[in-house]
């Protein structure tokens, strides 16, 4: 990609806005880091001192201002915006990129969808973790038929906060769209569609444990594919003893994969892809995870199978292409919707006890 990059509007600068989608747009080539919309003077100069040839404004309404200056928008904004802001940015004439989950109902993103197919332009979701680099390499391993027909895929994205960070992620309030559930969840249900395709049924368990805490921080989903693949997916912020973060079981073999994709540990410690001498993603050897059949990967079963390195940079480098030269959406707001299906009917299944057909 040649020529001159397009210009690039970041409303929000909290941790998605500031160690997520910054680094990545200034890291990719065709995209150009234009403005930085946050109201905090924090923030303000933080965006700033990273970025010293940024704008930055106090309003989103400054943007929509000066949309014959921009050539992408990308909500990072808590969740609660991301719909009137991409609504906006669409009417505006412009393509927007919006983090996860990109609106609290799967109606609210078809709507988006289709606003944005009326507009011509491109609305794409993040959902990074799809580049995640154990993810990566599950996607080969499945291609290449190392576990034969798969049975059963376990994910799990596991913390151990006992203690509230507070802020809108951990509010009651339905407006939000906080919980785990709508925020690791959201990239939890989005790698089982992308693996193993539509569900059918979904059944799910939400608990709230901390005290004080007023949304769920402990959940499990278990979903049920067209495909006959049983998904079980964990999240939780109430984890003392973590579990592999995947575990999936097929005809031929096994393979378990511990430890979390060391990319945003990278970005939060100020590392940015292409300026360090390692390869970006990649892990050391004895995080990899294994394959095998009928013995424990913990008492050496299984040989080590060499994780790919991950690439966040892949997403912005496939905007880019996109609005460029015509290349595919990576993540459509469709994509996103088929993934809200199934948190809405977990949703209604844990407050029911009930199973939900879709």
């Amino acid at each position: 990609m040649t020529g001159t990059p397009l210009r690039v509007g970041l409303v929000g600068y909290g941790l998605a806005g500031s160690v997520f989608h910054a680094p990545l747009i200034a890291a990719t080539q065709g995209l150009a880091l234009d403005t930085v919309v946050t109201s905090n003077p924090e923030r303000q100069a933080q965006a700033r001192a990273a970025y010293p040839d940024v704008r930055v404004a106090a309003s989103a309404d400054e943007l929509w201002a000066r949309a014959g200056e921009l050539d992408l928008i990308v909500v990072a904004s808590p969740n609660r915006t991301h719909v009137p802001l991409a609504t906006a940015a669409l009417e505006a004439g412009l393509p927007v990129v919006v983090d996860k989950p990109v609106a609290g109902t799967a109606a609210q993103a078809r709507a988006l969808a289709e606003l944005a197919e009326k507009r011509g332009l491109l609305l794409s979701v993040f959902q990074n973790r799809r580049w995640d680099n154990d993810f990566l390499t599950l996607r080969r391993l499945i291609a290449d038929g190392e576990l034969g027909e798969v049975y059963r895929f376990e994910s799990r994205f596991e913390r151990w906060r006992p203690q509230l960070k507070g802020g809108w992620r951990e509010s009651g309030d339905p407006a939000e769209i906080g919980g785990l559930l709508y925020d690791l969840g959201s990239h939890v249900v989005d790698q089982a569609l992308v693996l193993f395709g539509p569900v059918t049924s979904v059944y799910a368990e939400t608990d709230v444990r901390r005290e004080g805490a007023r949304t769920d921080d402990d959940t499990f989903l278990a979903l049920t594919h067209a495909s006959g693949v049983r998904s079980h997916l964990y999240v939780s912020a109430t984890t003392a003893q973590l579990g592999p973060r995947f575990r999936v079981l097929g005809s031929k073999a096994g393979y378990v994969k511990h430890g979390l994709d060391p990319q945003e540990a990278a970005l939060r410690d100020g590392s940015r892809p292409g300026t360090s001498g390692a390869e970006w993603g990649a892990e050391p050897e004895e995080l990899w995870g294994r394959l095998g059949a009928g013995e424990s990967p913990v008492t050496g079963g299984g040989s080590p199978v060499r994780t790919l390195p991950g690439d966040y940079p892949a997403y912005y480098a496939a905007v880019a292409r996109a609005l460029l030269s015509d290349g595919p959406n990576p993540v459509t707001a469709l994509e996103a919707a088929a993934t809200l299906d199934i948190l809405e009917a977990a949703r209604r299944s844990a407050a029911e006890k009930v199973t939900v057909t879709l």
